[in-house]
């Protein structure tokens, strides 16, 4: 069963926020570390028209630290490009923005085994503080962002039983 996304705010630097959010998903770690990764599927559950790993011409790989990605927003208004900073299979994907409108930010997102099946999903950011109303809309994407990649996550698990 999916439960919602909750959020927290915490940050020990100063001028700087932290926010955190969770969902739990029906589906394994493996499944939602795959969702992540994979570019494509990024339409069919975030705000994002369109995910673009940077890697050379010819080249088929999986994604590894250092890799650079591009991201588009549904309306285009928004763009960016973030760096794989860590990445830990299964558990933990982590990210910074290169360039952008929010160079300060970065965010990675934790995967742990839940207690009575699935996988629960810790989707935290640390950006330089802002303006009030950006950092509220900061905290309601990345409440949305989570409980989707969960609710995708799921999906996959249906569609497979």
């Amino acid at each position: 069963m999916e439960r919602p996304a909750k959020y927290s705010r915490s940050c020990h630097r100063p001028g700087w926020k932290r926010l955190t959010a969770s969902s739990h998903s029906s589906a394994s770690a493996a499944i939602v570390y795959a969702a992540l990764l994979d570019a494509e599927s990024w339409p069919l559950w975030s705000a994002y028209a369109d995910v673009e790993w940077d890697v050379p011409a010819g080249v088929d790989r999986p994604a590894r630290v250092g890799d650079l990605r591009t991201i588009r927003s549904r309306t285009g208004r928004m763009c960016c490009r973030e760096r794989v900073v860590e990445m830990v299979l299964d558990q933990r994907f982590s990210y910074e923005q290169s360039a952008g409108l929010f160079t300060s930010h970065q965010g990675s997102v934790d995967l742990a085994r839940a207690p009575h099946g699935g996988t629960n999903i810790t989707w935290s950011a640390t950006y330089r503080h802002t303006l009030p109303l950006l950092d509220m809309l900061r905290r309601r994407r990345l409440q949305v962002w989570v409980h989707d990649l969960a609710s995708y996550a799921n999906s996959i698990v249906i569609r497979n039983s």
